[in-house]
């Protein structure tokens, strides 16, 4: 088992042969676009790093893949729904398609294609999640009475009118809009952590195992530590490895000066 509340430098596929089965209670990963894509020199096998997840994934637990499609020749890859239907295959249920719109996103100036805007985020899950905690957003129209019901006579006259109120807070729907993380002059693409701390939120509960196989800069470990949970990050990049170290030791010094 490797050690938890550690980024892991290595490639993902050897560093996940190493845990056991049914360890981990939920993964939050954005992998790099497309199956075989170059990653800081590197390039990774997505068939390999599926079946790895499927075998460390916990009964009840979640992958969440946060991911979109390359453009080649002006025509979309579509790999992101081949990955998803890939884990189906593999015996996971597609629990939600949800989706991470940028509201700050870089314009591509495509003269025959609109701008994308969002990625997917599939919610998987190894049968039914054990672990479902929905966000709650303010109702703009809270206190407001809507009408559910009635009856209708033969003249047209409703009847038994049956009205309900508006509650101040609702289940947040399946598009989530946030700011991009942006980039760094020594990350090229971080992860939102607003994002990914309300996706470790809503799928695992405190003490909880979270793994990232392509943990990047850190953003995946930071918001489980900052939530309570036992975290799992593997990158295969040293660079970016040393960044998620730091951020994870500045971190620890914030908590401490608090």
């Amino acid at each position: 088992m490797l050690e938890l509340d550690k980024i892991h430098c290595g490639d993902n596929c050897d560093l996940l042969g190493q845990l056991p089965r049914e360890c981990i209670d939920l993964v939050v990963t954005s992998p790099p676009y497309d199956d075989l894509r170059t990653y800081g020199g590197h390039s990774w096998d997505f068939f390999g790093v599926a079946w790895q997840l499927k075998r460390v994934l916990k009964p009840g637990g979640v992958i969440v893949w946060v991911v979109a499609d390359a453009t080649k020749d002006g025509s979309e890859t579509g790999s992101s729904m081949e990955q998803a239907l890939h884990f189906k295959r593999l015996g996971l249920n597609l629990h939600d398609t949800m989706i991470y719109q940028k509201l700050n996103y870089l314009p591509q100036n495509a003269p025959d294609r609109y701008d994308q805007a969002w990625e997917y985020v599939f919610v998987l899950s190894a049968g039914r999640p054990k672990n479902a905690q929905l966000l709650t957003k303010k109702n703009a129209k809270a206190g407001v009475s809507l009408w559910t019901g009635g009856r209708i006579n033969q003249d047209g006259v409703l009847h038994d009118k049956v009205f309900r109120e508006i509650a101040d807070e609702g289940i947040r729907h399946n598009v989530w809009p946030y700011p991009t993380g942006g980039g760094t002059r020594d990350h090229p693409a971080v992860f939102p952590l607003a994002l990914v701390t309300d996706l470790v939120a809503t799928w695992s509960n405190p003490g909880d195992v979270v793994l990232d196989p392509f943990s990047g800069s850190g953003t995946t470990a930071k918001a489980a530590k900052e939530l309570g949970r036992r975290f799992l990050g593997l990158e295969i990049n040293p660079e970016y490895c040393a960044i998620a170290e730091r951020r994870l030791s500045q971190q620890v010094l914030e908590l401490e000066a608090v």
